[in-house]
């Protein structure tokens, strides 16, 4: 049976369906793992529905099939000719085998969902007109018009608190996000001293965040063509080391280095598949999980297209691409470096007296994988390079790369199953998680049109004069709501006038915004797809590894400002002409 999964994710991601199954090709995971869940970003991993309550398994629109799992491994296995012999492998196996349930290949709902209920679905639809009747009333008051500001504030505070509890509401946030926008903008209208200049603030606004909207479809269906071609086995099959504290090391390491590279939810469900390939189920793998999560979050932190907030701090100028990448390398680092040596201090990990069972075998890479993932992150490496030869804003490099890695695509696979084409990829990118930054973004865009933005900033100043205080502070909130809205608020409240572009303020809330999540499993898309992959509640993950996160957190900031404060400095601009301007 199919079942929905929730998924709070402050960060997009590209679809990554692992071993999917679509226009009726076989589509294998480049770990030898079928994991069709799509998240908020599309990844896919199989969840047992046993495992989650209803409120969470109903949200997201999020399809299951755990058959499939069990299925691909053991089709892998039969076709190399062998049967599971150790322990561990025997583990795997059951593992699968119990995720297994009987589903016709064409059902996509329950019985439930699937039966008419007219009495209720009508008494749904008058609710939900009748509610915006009373909305179209409220905002069409007086009193709005003389109360702009306030009636702003509240109804975002209404909607941002729908956002956060959609799961107990029922409601998707990316459509919950497209009526906040819509509604403040109305308001913003009527409020404004005429209509005019609430259409040009809002075609300035739209012409913002539409820059990043271009960014992340193009970027999220590079990482997704690669992903239909297996690209990323040739990083996850150089890690072989089986001795469990040089592993947590390199898992550590791996995932940071990707996370630059790819966004965060990408490199998660990569690395995680990768340990349940490795690792036997245990509090171990949990540990090494909560790595990955780290790691993740870290690794995004200190380049522009690492993470969704400093791919927005960049694309709007509070940025710039070398000058971020030397400042924060050395706390991101820090940041994934403090946990991992506590971490190896555990007895999790230093009770281990031997070394981990074999791996399995895994399936080879599709036709021309590493030509594919070459050029697709070649692709995604050279946005910041096209963006300081040519003047032109990061998407359009962005868009360069995906036509590029089209065309070759169409070329070398002529004649070929158009699953590994990209208009397959296009079908599996993560559209309602776009549509969600659209709303959240010009919704926030309205706030700071009509001057409340500025006016919490002003407020801000005059009690937490600290800039460092204010960064800290975004990092810790982060860890428990989304800090896309967090980022995006920020930049309205300070412009570049109030801290110029590369100031201390801006690359700490790169930083923190980047790495605070990890202090919380839900504070990060990584954190809820290690959550749901691998089963680990929120208290777990509290008890045995937000001590940890904090500590990097700390260590991090402080490293960046014993850095910036020793004005330490990497290889000067001078030495990288090609960039210093980017």
């Amino acid at each position: 049976m199919y079942t929905l999964l929730s998924i709070r994710s402050s960060h997009f991601s590209p679809s990554h369906n692992f071993n999917k199954n679509h226009d009726h090709h076989s589509h294998h995971h480049p770990l030898g793992f079928s994991t069709p869940l799509s998240l908020k970003s599309g990844q896919s991993y199989t969840i047992r529905p046993r495992d989650y309550g209803p409120k969470i398994l109903h949200r997201s629109g999020v399809l299951v099939r755990a058959e499939d799992e069990a299925r691909d491994l053991s089709s892998s296995s039969s076709t190399q000719q062998r049967q599971p012999q150790t322990h561990f492998e025997k583990q795997q196996l059951q593992e699968l085998n119990s995720s297994s349930r009987e589903c016709d290949p064409l059902c996509s709902v329950d019985e439930t969902s699937s039966q008419d209920h007219p009495k209720t679905d009508f008494l749904k639809a008058l609710a939900i007109l009748a509610a915006a009747g009373t909305g179209t009333l409220a905002i069409n008051h007086s009193w709005v018009a003389a109360n702009q500001d306030l009636a702003m504030a509240l109804l975002f505070g209404i909607g941002y608190v729908g956002i956060i509890f959609e799961e107990s509401l029922a409601f998707n946030k990316s459509g919950l996000g497209l009526l906040l926008a819509v509604s403040l903008w109305v308001i913003r209208s009527i409020g404004a001293p005429s209509t005019d200049i609430a259409v040009s603030e809002l075609s300035h606004a739209s012409a913002e965040v539409s820059e990043i909207v271009f960014f992340l479809l193009g970027a999220m269906t590079i990482v997704e063509i690669v992903d239909a071609h297996r690209g990323f086995k040739l990083v996850t099959d150089n890690i072989t080391t089986r001795k469990p504290k040089v592993l947590l090391w390199m898992i550590g390491l791996a995932t940071f280095c990707l996370s630059s590279v790819l966004d965060n939810l990408t490199s998660t469900i990569v690395m995680v598949s990768l340990l349940r390939k490795l690792v036997p189920s245990s509090e171990y793998r949990k540990l090494l999980g909560a790595v990955v999560v780290i790691a993740a979050n870290a690794g995004g932190a200190w380049t522009p297209i690492g993470d969704v907030t400093t791919t927005m701090l960049w694309i709007h100028g509070q940025i710039s691409t070398l000058p971020t990448m030397k400042d924060l390398i050395v706390p991101s680092a820090v940041s994934l470096a403090v946990p991992l040596a506590l971490m190896s201090l555990t007895s999790e990990v230093n009770g281990k007296g031997q070394n981990l069972p074999n791996v399995l075998s895994s399936e080879q890479t599709a036709p021309r994988g590493k030509l594919v993932f070459s050029v697709g992150i070649g692709a995604l490496v050279s946005v910041p390079v096209f963006k300081a030869v040519t003047g032109l804003p990061p998407y359009m490099g962005m868009l360069l790369g995906l036509g590029v890695l089209w065309i070759l695509t169409d070329a070398i696979h002529y004649g070929e199953s158009e699953r590994l084409k990209v208009p397959q990829a296009l079908s599996r990118i993560d559209t309602q998680g776009v549509l969600f930054f659209l709303g959240i973004l010009l919704s926030v865009s309205s706030l700071e049109a009509a001057g409340i933005l500025r006016e919490l900033a002003n407020y801000l100043d005059a009690n937490i004069p600290n800039v460092e205080l204010i960064a800290s502070a975004i990092g810790v909130v982060s860890a428990v709501i989304d800090n896309v809205p967090l980022v995006a608020a920020t930049m309205g409240m300070y412009d570049l006038s109030s801290f110029p572009q590369d100031s201390k303020f801006w690359q700490l809330v790169a930083y923190c915004a980047g790495t605070g999540g990890s202090m919380l499993i839900i504070g990060s898309a990584a954190g809820v797809a290690f959550m749901g992959m691998e089963k680990v509640d929120f208290f777990w993950y509290l008890r045995k590894v937000s001590g940890f996160a904090f500590a990097g957190y700390a260590a991090g900031i402080a490293a960046y400002l014993a850095v910036h404060n020793l004005n330490f400095s990497l290889p000067t601009l001078a030495q990288f002409p090609l960039l210093s301007h980017s």
